[in-house]
């Protein structure tokens, strides 16, 4: 494997900087997934036949396998190596991604994306610990800047670059995308990367590793199936008890083992605890928010993939840009102002979004209040993100990786399904007075019924049964254009409640930080104490 090649602390450290480009290369790989794959989904179900649900399950497969393993990995990586965990990681992320585009039916497809999950699991807290381990302190916050500007940039352009694709190639194309990319990653990182580790690491946890597996995967499906069907289903319902119990279990062994896998005084690290919190509050409303503005632009606004692609680059570049810039302004006010700052930055975006978007939203208002919203979010995630990775000892720099990766996606799936469920509630009110005027002969009462149904559904099932109702021979006039006009506004009102609401929570992580988060990163005094003890 690569990973033989042997490359010095000293060696490691000299080259950190091009080393970093292909930390960076590698985190792209997951930053693009799944932006890339969100706009080939229509592909994928003309090509595969594939139903709503199936789609659904394409995408959170993957987050659910992903999330779960986030905790296990980053110890793993500790453990036995962060470079040779990264590779492995990243071997598994290209046979996945093979599989994946190779995929003749939507069982093998949702197979795929969950092995996927495996591989990046083993690639995200790898790239942020060996950042961590390489880079000294006066150093660490540029490169975790740099760290969360490429992320960024990644879901920024991922829609760009599956516009791009779709215009030019068949759906598998998003996946046979990442072979290059990988290869660069693997190549790049052997040469550049040295392998650090917790040279005196604990004994194994294995009751902490199944109880954490466990019950993270029992919480992710419960948030997933929420937004998907209901909060009160009882599917749901028996999720959220199972990961309640098999959470406290883990809380209850980790504090008592004294070879935990996540040690619980860690908590005690304002650093850790309000950096960690934060990130979740803010990865609600900005995974939750911008589940929206893609369908926007495309179904409401009828720009196409690739248009819409373009579109969204404001994002993109702004957060990147300023991404790259929050190191220094943090070093000038300040961990807690730079992310309070930058967190009302972002609720103030989110406000002006739930404010102007309206079926008929000029786009360069639109491009305004995403620039909004990315300066915001540039300037809070990398100094959070160094929170958390400041407060955990360099032996442990994978688990605080982990957790910075799980508050993510524990946020995000969690902000899609409430804001979603929002959204989808007022969209269906919008749209309750078309029941019983999709014009259709009364024999064919029965095929009416499942075209509200469908309209019902989604936004975009609204302009599909539109069009079918547009093509009939006898089409009454100004039908299909009633159904589209009330669709979209229906959308549009839902999603201006849901981005308020987004708006609200994102100000209150703000308050959170301002009361919570250390003015500067504080390390955790007693990880360090019995660390030192251990190595002496």
């Amino acid at each position: 494997m690569l990973s033989a090649w042997r490359i010095t602390p000293q060696q490691g450290f000299a080259r950190r900087w091009p080393g970093l480009l292909f930390i960076g290369i590698s985190l792209l790989v997951i930053s693009l997934d799944n932006t890339v794959l969100n706009v080939a989904l229509p592909a994928i179900a003309r090509t595969l036949n594939a139903s709503l649900s199936d789609l659904q399950w394409i995408v959170d497969a993957y987050i659910l396998v992903f999330a779960a393993l986030l905790l296990t990995m980053g110890g793993l990586g500790d453990r036995y190596g962060r470079k040779k965990t990264l590779q492995i990681g990243l071997l598994l992320f290209a046979a996945g991604s093979l599989a994946a585009a190779l995929s003749t039916s939507t069982a093998l497809l949702i197979a795929s994306r969950a092995f996927l999950g495996i591989g990046g699991a083993l690639i995200m807290p790898s790239t942020l610990s060996i950042l961590t381990a390489t880079f000294a302190d006066e150093e660490r916050p540029r490169a975790v800047a740099i760290w969360a500007a490429i992320f960024g940039l990644g879901v920024g352009v991922g829609p760009l670059i599956g516009g791009w694709l779709l215009q030019y190639f068949e759906w598998s194309a998003v996946f046979y995308v990442n072979l290059p990319v990988i290869a660069v990653a693997l190549l790049g990182g052997a040469l550049t990367l040295y392998d650090s580790r917790d040279e005196h690491p604990p004994q194994a946890d294995i009751p902490g590793v199944l109880l954490s597996i466990a019950g993270l995967f029992a919480l992710v499906y419960g948030i997933i199936r929420a937004g998907q069907e209901s909060w009160t289903e009882t599917n749901v319902l028996v999720a959220f008890a199972l990961a309640a119990v098999l959470l406290a279990l883990f809380a209850w062994w980790e504090n008592r083992n004294p070879d935990a896998m996540l040690p619980l005084y860690l908590f005690k690290n304002p650093s850790f605890t309000g950096a960690s919190v934060t990130l979740t509050f803010v990865m609600f409303s900005l995974f939750g928010s911008l589940f929206f503005v893609s369908q926007y632009l495309q179904t409401v606004q009828g720009y196409t993939a690739l248009e819409a692609g373009i579109r969204i680059l404001p994002i993109a570049v702004t957060l990147a840009i300023f991404s790259a810039l929050s190191a220094r302004v943090a070093q000038r006010f300040g961990t807690k102002r730079t992310v309070a700052a930058g967190i009302m930055i972002a609720a103030l975006g989110l406000l002006l979004m739930s404010q102007i978007f309206r079926v008929d939203t000029p786009y360069w208002m639109i491009a305004v209040t995403q620039a909004v919203l990315a300066t915001g979010m540039g300037l809070a995630v990398s100094p959070v993100t160094n929170s958390v990775m400041g407060a955990v000892p360099l032996q442990r720099a994978g688990i605080g990786s982990a957790m910075n990766d799980t508050t993510r996606q524990l946020g995000g799936a969690l902000g899609v399904a409430v804001l979603g469920t929002i959204m989808n509630t007022l969209y269906q009110s919008g749209v309750q007075s078309l029941e019983g005027a999709i014009p259709v002969p009364a024999a064919l009462a029965e095929r009416a019924r499942q075209a509200f149904e469908a309209i019902q559904s989604s936004v975009q099932a609204a302009h599909i049964v539109a069009e079918q109702i547009r093509a009939l021979p006898v089409a009454p006039e100004g039908a299909a254009d009633t159904i589209i006009n009330t669709a979209n506004a229906a959308f549009v009102a839902g999603m201006d409640r849901a981005l308020l609401v987004g708006a609200i929570t994102m100000l209150a992580g703000a308050l959170f930080a301002l009361v919570v988060l250390p003015a500067q990163v504080q390390r955790s005094p007693e990880f360090a104490e019995r660390a030192q003890a251990a190595s002496d």
